[in-house]
């Protein structure tokens, strides 16, 4: 028996459920749309956006209280969700069509399109106002614009234009940990970047290997990924040149001194594994799906683990507040 064929069973079974006479009936039925509304909300993806955003929150150099922290956290969780769910409902057309998506709510008819709409716009508004007031404006306009980008430039105009779509898309999921920075200090410094540019270069590997193995149904659903349009050749070529850029961008927090010599080995070994794998990659034969699938799942791990690293270990303040306690000093001095 298939994934498939089970997913199907399970389908049925949710609408026998849903609908039997008994008193149980509309509770269960309740349940299972609480269900949809939150698979509607990449909840995967949305950790990921609220771990990293925690990192940059939890590195800068300004501590908030308690209460604006949490606040903080909950509403980069509603601006990651809220992104998550206007993608659904843009690209619920595409994802009828793709084998990996056609289980989602929308494409099949759990969810309508408008609900999804209202959802993600109520959440869009919602986060970004909570923002502003916990925290400042600065990290209210990023995690707007954050939002925009992903679902205005990414899911309605790149995706389906051009293979680059997850290089330049990239940068949408690459704004938390810049969002959390902002969040405590109000401002954006050279530590939240090299943060930032060590995302930005995750996707391109992690999502062709991804598609290597999907190409045909990207292919069926229109969407120009760099494996449809390029081939296996020049995408294998293509993760290989961005593994080695995230492993040199990976050393950039030890390099300032924003991370100690722990996380510096940390990266070394990971980006070296990470490189070894694409090169195993790149000299795979096309039959050979494993080669593709050991990277992708170990790029998910690679990055949890290399943020995790950046929590652990970590010698001294950070370069913007030793900046800041030079200046401080300076103007008591003039004083």
């Amino acid at each position: 028996m298939n994934v498939k064929s089970i997913a199907g069973q399970l389908v049925e079974r949710r609408t026998h459920l849903a609908r039997q006479p008994s008193n149980s009936a509309p509770g269960l039925a309740g349940r299972w749309r609480l269900f949809e509304f939150i698979a509607l909300t990449k909840p995967r993806v949305m950790m990921l956006a609220v771990f990293t955003a925690l990192v940059g929150l939890s590195r800068a150099p300004v501590r908030l209280d308690p209460i604006s922290a949490f606040a903080t956290v909950l509403a980069i969780a509603a601006g990651a969700a809220a992104a998550g769910v206007l993608n659904m409902w843009y690209d619920a057309d595409i994802d009828a069509v793709m084998t990996r998506t056609a289980m989602r709510p929308i494409p099949r008819s759990r969810i309508s399109r408008i609900e999804a709409l209202i959802l993600g716009l109520s959440l869009s508004g919602v986060a970004v106002a909570a923002l502003a007031l916990a925290t400042n404006l600065t990290a209210a306009v990023l995690l707007a614009g954050t939002i925009l980008f992903y679902v205005v430039v990414y899911t309605a105009w790149l995706k389906r234009t051009t293979p680059q779509n997850i290089v330049i898309g990239g940068a949408a999921g690459a704004l938390p940990p810049v969002i959390g920075w902002a969040a405590a200090t109000g401002d954006i410094g050279l530590e939240p970047f090299a943060l930032f540019l060590i995302i930005f270069l995750w996707p391109p590997p992690h999502f062709w290997a991804l598609a290597l193995n999907r190409a045909d149904d990207y292919a069926r659903a229109g969407v120009p990924m760099l494996p449809v349009v390029a081939g296996r050749a020049a995408t294998t070529r293509q993760i290989l040149i961005y593994s080695g850029l995230l492993a040199l961008a990976s050393e950039l927090p030890w390099a300032i001194g924003f991370a100690g010599t722990v996380y510096g080995a940390i990266a070394a070994i990971g980006g070296a594994t990470f490189i070894l794998l694409a090169v195993r990659l790149s000299r795979s034969v096309e039959a050979d799906r494993r080669a593709a699938q050991r990277l992708f799942v170990f790029s998910i791990a690679y990055l949890f683990v290399l943020f995790a690293a950046l929590l652990i270990d970590h010698p001294g303040e950070p370069l913007s507040f030793m900046r800041a306690s030079q200046h401080s000093i300076v103007n008591f001095s003039e004083a």
